[in-house]
């Protein structure tokens, strides 16, 4: 297919996080793109600002009369659902149809490609290293998959030599992309859907490893995962602990005002007291990754400290939202016990002997059911615990899986269930110093609302 003879996209859920960066840079580069996507959101707003045409309602008869068209092209995201009535008509009686990730592998094939896959912290990774490359000017468009605190958007445009994609392994999504550099920063087991076994997950990403091509044909991985791989060619190793000569790593963590910072070792220098934008020996590992990356590339220390310090964060990570003496307010995107750990972690080490109220809301039965005890053990970290009904996303309810039972493994005293609806009620009732939202489904539909009452109830900052 060559993009060149498109004249129209239409996107079946263009709100997406990787859908939505996507429709922008093809309306940016002058096509016709519409979409439809069940609710308006952060997303489709600023789509529709861009000039998007947005259809918010299930019926076939709102679809544009070019949809048919030869130089029309339907793409669509594994999440859609199976029984939404536009996605079965199109199914059946439209000829040019792709999934997002060939989308993404069309454009950027004849292209510089960097890729960020992993099964925690790409987007982090991602989102600071697209960052990096603009400030030190370089000729770049990145998709992200999450939305930059500095741009208010998943996609930077600072032109077209290169592009910087995430490499999502859901549905094997990640298999379509040939990058010249790859980077790999976890393995653990997720999306058990798609890789119901560990060594499924793994075997798809050596697939993925093996579609790097020249030049550069590099791939940064995470030292402590470098024990499934059989062979080092073309791979370059990163780490935050000392390692052995040749290798990039992170060390000499400390806190200065309630701020991070640490040294970062490349093979020939060390580039020391850098800033640690977000805080947690987690977002160290993908900062080290991206300076990596960075440094492979021969960007300046001076230029990269720069990008640093100048770096805002990422909307769900971290997102503080509210701070006083009395009270915090956190968001964050965790959804897989081991990011839960991490988060609960870093806010035990920024904010010493403070009581944790902790809303979490499951993303996926298929997840919740797999990972049961390990999201017990993460949760009870928490003093304090409100469980959301289990979003379900693209799947249906799975007999016996649902937030009552999690709640019964979970080993602190302070638990219940709840609805949203009845949350924020819920929350004015406890006993808390740090309140903390986590979850991937529909969870961030309340931050305002949480927000505003944190500022009512207790001032604003």
């Amino acid at each position: 297919m060559n993009l060149d003879d498109i004249k129209a996209f239409y996107f079946i859920g263009i709100g997406g996080m990787g859908m939505s960066s996507l429709a922008s840079y093809l309306n940016y580069i002058g096509k016709k793109v519409y979409g439809y996507d069940r609710s308006r959101s952060f997303l489709t707003k600023k789509l529709e600002r861009e000039g998007i045409y947005i259809i918010y309602h299930d019926n076939i008869k709102l679809l544009p009369s070019w949809i048919h068209s030869e130089q029309c092209l339907i793409v669509y995201t594994p999440a859609i659902q199976n029984n939404n009535k536009q996605w079965m008509f199109l199914k059946q009686n439209v000829k040019n149809i792709t999934k997002r990730s060939h989308l993404l592998s069309l454009i950027t094939k004849n292209k510089i490609c960097i890729a960020i896959g992993g099964t925690h912290g790409k987007t982090t990774t991602g989102v600071l290293l697209g960052h990096i490359l603009k400030i030190t000017g370089q000729n770049i468009t990145a998709f992200l998959g999450g939305i930059s605190e500095n741009y208010q958007s998943n996609l930077i445009l600072n032109g077209n030599d290169m592009f910087l994609v995430e490499a999502d392994e859901f549905d094997h999504s990640f298999l379509h992309l040939n990058p010249n550099i790859a980077c790999i920063t976890s393995l653990d087991q997720d999306h058990v859907d798609t890789y119901p076994k560990k060594d499924d997950l793994v075997q798809a990403y050596i697939k993925f490893s093996q579609k790097i091509r020249h030049p550069y044909k590099k791939i940064f991985l995470c030292k402590e995962e470098s024990s499934i791989w059989s062979t080092t060619t073309n791979i370059i190793y990163y780490s935050i602990i000392k390692e052995e000569k040749g290798i990039y790593y992170s060390n000499h963590i400390y806190i200065k005002k309630n701020k991070w910072y640490f040294d970062f070792h490349t093979p020939k220098e060390t580039w020391k007291d850098l800033p640690l934008p977000i805080p947690g020996y987690h977002n160290l590992k993908n900062i080290t990754a991206a300076l990596a990356i960075s440094d492979y590339l021969k960007l300046q220390e001076k230029e990269v400290r720069k990008a640093l310090w100048l770096f805002k964060g990422i909307h769900r990570r971290y997102s503080i939202h509210f701070q006083s003496k009395e009270k915090i307010y956190i968001d964050d995107y965790a959804h897989h016990p081991t990011e839960i750990n991490a988060l609960i972690n870093t806010i035990r080490k920024c904010f010493i002997n403070k009581q944790i109220l902790g809303v979490f809301q499951p993303h996926l039965f298929s997840r919740t059911k797999f990972f049961e005890e390990d999201f017990a053990r993460s949760l009870e970290k928490l003093d304090i615990l409100i469980l959301l009904d289990i979003y379900p996303a693209r799947e249906l309810p799975l007999y016996g899986v649902n937030s009552y039972k999690l709640l019964d493994k979970i080993k602190i005293k302070n638990k219940e269930v709840s609805n949203m609806s009845n949350l924020l009620y819920k929350i004015e009732k406890k006993q808390f110093d740090i309140l903390l939202t986590i979850g991937a489904g529909s969870i961030d539909s309340l931050v305002d609302t949480i927000k505003k009452w944190f500022h009512k109830r207790y001032g604003e900052i």
